[in-house]
Order: structure tokens, then C-alpha cells, then sequence
């Protein structure tokens, strides 16, 4: 009797549970009760990060070899310990477009970039820069960052370890170098290393950065999952899910997709509005956050760029085969334990916390074997005996290991796991047909519009990307101008088409209450200043000088808007305001070479002062020894000083660089006819 009583009871309270289980999960809210909880804790805003050497301190085993993986290793000081790089036989990179050269040195324990340019057997120029920080862990590159007063650049060297060379960085090639220039935004250090402390109102500025990316870049923030552990509120995670931290093999397969993909899809990343590139966390669906496109080709379709990893592998029939069996499962995959086990996700062969160079080629082939069999069962289309000799090694044949088409001297394993193509594929020529958002299957028009005015302006593909961005401006054939404004300023500002801009303005209502927002990646600003540009154009000045006020006002510490700004107030006579802003650009960023330009010519027109006004050109021109307007203006003070010799040939030097220069071209015409 009571053993039937209380099996009842058993059963009673069981079914209870299960009820109370079914509850949780079907109204999915948070709860104050941590051993209740069925949705992330630490994805509130309000939960701070804790820091790596505080995930340490319980997590000591996983630390000790995390450190020691590509993330571990991403991004660090500038030390010999560091770097990977060879520094024997001195090693120099020419430039042949921009006739300058580079080479590293160690200074002590430092290491410096000498940039130097050589004519006649003769150095005419020379500029040194301390490297302050070596991105990459080395298994593909080291390159180099340097520091002006807390304004991050990338150096115009990169080491490449796999050919141990030395070379100009990606995108510096073939005439683009962009010396010493290149702003480390928040995108790429959001990537490349754990969340800084970003200067707002900058593009580029930080008071602290990290050495490396670190655990709660893939599980989010800490303190909560710090403060309830402290507390003794401990969870077996082993059969339930720790809900006050996230654990990306415990999300949902699309889910974790995007913990790697944050940045393991190398694309054209288009923020939603209002959002920065520090708003993602783990367990988010990343296009809450932002939308990545990829262009699309026909013909070669073994080409592949460098970090398109997770892109690559969502290409693979393995990949495809898969999830058509989780979506077949639907909820009950997505409420499993480790819902991956299910399916091929960058976790089912990668461990995240153990250095791929670490990793036995095993690990990965056994991926392969649990689906398609077993040694002499292989289902394989070599021979028994080719296998053999490879060692059975699908990993060789199946994910090639290929140049990326976007960094040159780099090879890496292709993620598209597939059958080796023929010759003439890889030979067949890629043609251009669309773009696509690799995480949302339906990205917002205005998402779509903004990735083709990116792949113009940033990725310098042709004109007609900018109409197709109009196309997608425009909802049931006309457009918004009051809702896309800033869209089509950017558009129209690109194709130089400045009267449609001043137009589209003119028609927009509040243009000034709707652009003055704050934002990290100063979207809102540029359309100011790209307004002011186009109201100069068409020789508007007083407009032209407000949109330029904006601008500075919304980002002060971007020192082109503080120079542009401080231009169209000298330009309206307020010498004493325009000379306040440069000077302050200059105690900001010390070597922002139009500042010294602009400010030497202030001084020669306003104080009449040669001397001083000299000084600052040449400040600039050490800075940038072709930096036009520095040239120019230098050029027409040694003409007025009757300098006709060192006016003549900084005058060959301006239209040596820029054939088109008139102004150069006629100064020159009249010197050489007064001689």
C-alpha cells in the first residue's frame, strides 16, 4: 500500500515538472530564479564584461591553451616575442607607384618601419614610425599598427609566414598605398581583437586596447555568470544548460553559425540602424545587428577569399546534406543539449579552445568518416591503395589548400568541402552576378542599397553599383527622400552629381534635427560633411560652412571634419576660429599633414609670416612628400621670395604626380617665361 501511495506521488510530481518544463520553454521569458531560467542572462545591457584573466580563475585548463590559438594569439604588442617575421638581410619593399621604399629595424626592444624615397643615388625623404602593435598570430601574416597619440594605423608592411616574405599589406598593392594613412576603425579591431575602449566622436581613437580576443567575444559577458557561481549557484551542465552564460555548442545550429560568423565571413558588413559593431553578443541573431554581403560569381567557383569560412562551408553538400535532416527535426534539434551534434557546424571539427596546429589531422578526418564510412567501406572514388598512400586523408583532397583571392602570398583550406574541380573550371572566368546577405535570406532594401554603395566607394568595383543601389532606394518606383536621405546623399555625393544632393536636401524636412544623432561609426556626420562638400561645389559657402559645423560638432576628434570646418571659417574671415582648430587638430593628432598645410597658409595670408608659414609646410611635406597642397603652396611662396629654382622643381614634382594639375601647370608657365 504505501509503496503504491508513493509511486503515485512519483508520478504526480513528475508530471508537474514536466508541465512546469513545458511552460518555461513555450513562454520563454527571463527569470529571477537562475535554475529557471530559459533564455541568456548575460545578453541583458546592463551585464558587464569581466576580462579574460577573471574567466581564468575557474577556467585555468581551458585558458592555458586558448591563449595559444589564432584568437589567443590575434593581436599583441610589437615584441620580438610576437612577431614572426624574418629580419635578416635587410630586408626592403619598393613601391614602384609611389617610388618609396620600406624596411623594419629594431631600435633595442622596439621595432620601427623607415619609409624612404631615393633619387639619383640620393635619399630626398625619409619617415620613421614606432610599431606598436603585430596583428595575426602567424600562421598566415604578421601586420603591423602604429600609434599617434591614441589614432590606431596600419603600417605599410606586412610579413607573410608562409612565404616568409616581406611585402606591402592587402589593398596597398598596385598604386593604392596608403603609406601610413589606413584608419584601424571599429570594425576591423572588433575582429581582429577583444572589445576596446573606442574614443566616440572618432573613427579611429582608443584609450585601451586588448592583446588578443578573448572568452567573451564567443560567450558574451560575464559578471553575471561571475557574481551566481561566487554565490554557489552552480548548474550541471551536463544535463541542463547554464542560462547565465552563453556556450555556443549549446545554441541552436543557426545561432552559433553566427558566433563564427561575426567574423568569420570576410564581407561587406552593413549596420542596422542605430547599432555599432559592439552590439552583438553570442546568442543574438547577428542580423539584428548588421547584415554581411558577399558578391556572387558564375564560372570558378574555387575561388575563395580568405576568412569565408563559415560562407564557404554553408556551400558544401555535406553541409547542405545535414542540415536537411536538423530541418527535418525542427524544435527537437534546437532543444537538444548540443544541438551541433546534429549537424556540420564550425564546432564539429574545430575546438574553439585548442590551436588548429595542435590539432591531429585525425581529429578532422574522423568528421568525414563518421557519415561516410569506415577505412575499405569509405565511400571514396580513389582507389584502395591511393588512400592508403595519402593516408586517407579527405581533408587533402576534399577542402583544397589554395591562394585567397583577396591576400596575396597566403594559402589556406578551402571550407567548401567538395570534389576536386577540373582544371578548366578553376580556369573559367568569375562574372559578376549580384550580391547576397551570407546571414539573412531577406536583408532590408535599404541594407541591400547601402552594400552596393560600399562595394563602390570601398571596394572599388564600377559605377553601375550605384544603381543598383538606387534601385533599391526606391520602393513601388519612386523615392523616399525624407526616409533614405542620407543613403542618396551618399549616392549622389559619389557621382559627383553635388546639384541633385543640394536638391534632395533642400527638399527634406528637419535635414538637420534628422542627421544631429551621435553614432560610432559617424554615418550621420559624413552625410554632414559629404552635404557641406556639395553646397561648396556649387559655391554656397555660408550652407556649405553650417553642414561643416555639424559635422565637427558630431565628430571632433575626426580631424577631417575639424579641417574642413576650420577651412570654410577662414574662408568667411574667422582667421582666430580656424587657426583654434587647427592647432587642435594638431595637439590631437600630431601627424595629420593637411592641419600644418592649412595653417601655414592662415599665418602667411593672415600674420604675413614666411617664416612660420614655411615651417608648417614643411612639417606637412615631412609627413607626406607629395601631398599636393603642401606642394603648391610651398611652390608659390619660394616663386614669391624669388626662389625660382626650388619653385620650379617642386612644381615638376606636383605635375609629376598629378598631370592634371592647372594651377601648377600655369604657375610654372609664368616663372619660366620671366626667366
Amino acid at each position: 500500500m504505501r509503496k503504491t501511495v508513493f509511486f503515485k506521488f512519483i508520478l504526480i510530481a513528475f508530471i508537474a515538472s514536466i508541465s512546469l518544463f513545458n511552460w518555461f520553454c513555450s513562454s520563454n521569458i527571463n527569470t529571477d530564479d537562475p535554475l529557471k531560467r530559459t533564455d541568456y542572462a548575460n545578453l541583458a545591457d546592463t551585464v558587464q564584461y569581466v576580462g579574460m584573466e577573471t574567466c581564468k580563475s575557474c577556467h585555468s585548463g581551458v585558458h592555458s591553451t586558448f591563449i595559444h590559438t589564432g584568437m589567443g594569439l590575434s593581436f599583441d604588442h610589437a615584441t620580438k616575442k610576437k612577431s614572426s617575421a624574418n629580419f635578416s638581410n635587410h630586408p626592403v619593399v619598393y613601391d614602384q607607384f609611389k617610388n618609396l621604399s620600406y624596411t623594419p629595424l629594431w631600435k633595442n626592444d622596439s621595432l620601427y618601419f623607415l619609409e624612404y624615397r631615393i633619387e639619383n643615388g640620393d635619399t630626398v625623404f625619409q619617415r620613421e614610425e614606432k610599431i606598436e602593435y603585430i596583428v595575426g598570430s602567424g600562421q598566415h601574416t604578421n601586420s603591423h599598427i602604429w600609434e599617434s597619440n591614441g589614432y590606431l594605423y596600419q603600417a605599410p608592411m606586412t610579413f607573410y609566414t608562409q612565404k616568409k616574405k616581406w611585402d606591402l599589406p592587402p589593398g596597398f598593392e598596385n598604386g593604392n598605398n596608403t603609406r601610413f594613412n589606413r584608419s584601424i576603425g571599429l570594425e576591423c579591431m572588433s575582429c581582429h581583437n577583444g572589445y576596446p575602449k573606442f574614443e566616440e566622436g572618432s573613427e579611429n581613437k582608443y584609450s585601451f586596447v586588448k592583446n588578443g580576443i578573448d572568452c567573451e567575444r564567443c560567450h558574451g559577458p560575464g559578471s553575471v555568470h561571475v557574481r551566481e557561481k561566487s554565490s554557489g549557484i552552480l548548474i550541471d551542465t551536463s544535463m541542463a544548460i547554464d542560462y547565465s552564460i552563453v556556450n555556443p555548442s549549446k545554441l541552436p545550429i543557426d545561432l552559433q553559425f553566427d558566433v563564427c560568423q561575426r567574423c568569420h565571413v570576410q564581407g561587406n558588413a552593413v549596420l542596422n540602424e542605430g547599432k555599432s559593431f559592439f552590439d552583438f553578443k553570442p546568442g543574438m541573431k547577428l542580423s539584428n545587428v548588421m547584415n554581411v554581403f558577399m558578391p556572387v560569381y558564375s564560372g570558378n567557383t574555387s575561388a575563395h577569399i580568405m576568412a569565408s569560412h563559415a560562407e564557404r562551408l554553408k556551400q558544401s553538400k555535406c553541409f547542405i546534406e545535414t542540415m536537411k535532416k536538423v530541418n527535418a527535426q525542427g524544435d527537437v534539434n534546437n532543444l537538444a543539449l548540443k544541438p551541433y551534434k546534429n549537424g556540420l557546424t564550425c564546432i564539429t571539427c574545430h575546438n574553439p579552445h585548442v590551436s588548429v596546429k595542435q590539432t591531429n589531422k585525425d581529429v578532422f578526418n574522423a568528421t568525414c568518416r563518421s557519415c561516410h564510412g569506415e577505412s575499405k567501406k569509405l565511400d571514396c572514388s580513389l582507389s584502395l591503395d591511393k588512400r592508403k598512400f595519402k593516408n586517407n586523408d579527405c581533408v587533402s583532397c576534399h577542402m583544397s589548400f589554395n591562394g585567397a583571392t583577396d591576400i596575396p602570398h597566403v594559402s589556406v583550406h578551402d571550407h567548401k568541402i567538395s570534389i576536386p574541380v577540373s582544371n578548366k573550371e578553376i580556369e573559367s572566368v568569375r562574372k559578376f552576378m549580384g550580391i547576397t546577405a551570407i546571414n539573412n535570406s531577406n536583408p532590408p532594401r535599404i541594407a541591400t542599397a547601402q552594400a552596393y554603395i560600399n562595394y563602390f566607394e570601398k571596394f572599388g568595383m564600377g559605377p553601375e553599383m550605384l544603381d543598383s543601389a538606387l534601385f533599391y532606394l526606391k520602393e513601388n518606383g519612386r523615392l523616399d527622400v525624407n526616409k533614405n536621405i542620407a543613403k542618396l546623399v551618399h549616392l549622389y555625393y559619389l557621382k559627383k552629381d553635388y546639384t541633385t544632393v543640394v536638391k534632395l536636401v533642400d527638399q527634406t524636412s528637419d535635414i538637420v534635427a534628422k542627421i544631429s544623432i551621435k553614432q560610432y561609426d559617424n554615418y550621420y556626420a559624413w552625410t554632414a560633411y559629404r552635404i557641406g562638400e556639395c553646397y561648396q561645389q556649387i559655391g554656397k559657402s555660408d550652407k556649405s560652412k553650417a553642414f561643416f559645423q555639424l559635422a565637427y560638432q558630431l565628430a571632433p576628434l575626426v580631424p577631417d571634419f575639424g579641417n574642413k570646418y576650420a577651412s570654410s571659417l577662414a574662408i568667411s574671415g574667422d582667421y582666430e576660429s580656424a587657426r583654434k582648430i587647427y592647432k587642435s587638430i594638431i595637439a590631437q593628432q600630431p601627424k595629420y599633414a593637411p592641419a600644418y598645410c592649412n595653417l601655414g597658409y592662415l599665418v602667411l595670408m593672415k600674420d604675413k609670416n614666411q617664416q612660420e608659414a614655411m615651417t608648417y609646410y614643411d612639417k606637412a611635406l615631412s609627413l607626406d612628400p607629395d601631398y599636393e597642397a603642401a606642394l603648391s603652396n610651398k611652390a608659390a611662396l619660394c616663386a614669391f621670395n624669388g626662389d625660382e629654382i626650388n619653385s620650379i622643381k617642386l612644381l615638376n614634382r606636383i605635375i609629376k604626380l598629378n598631370p592634371t594639375n592647372k594651377q601648377a601647370k600655369e604657375l610654372l608657365k609664368s616663372i619660366n617665361h620671366l626667366q
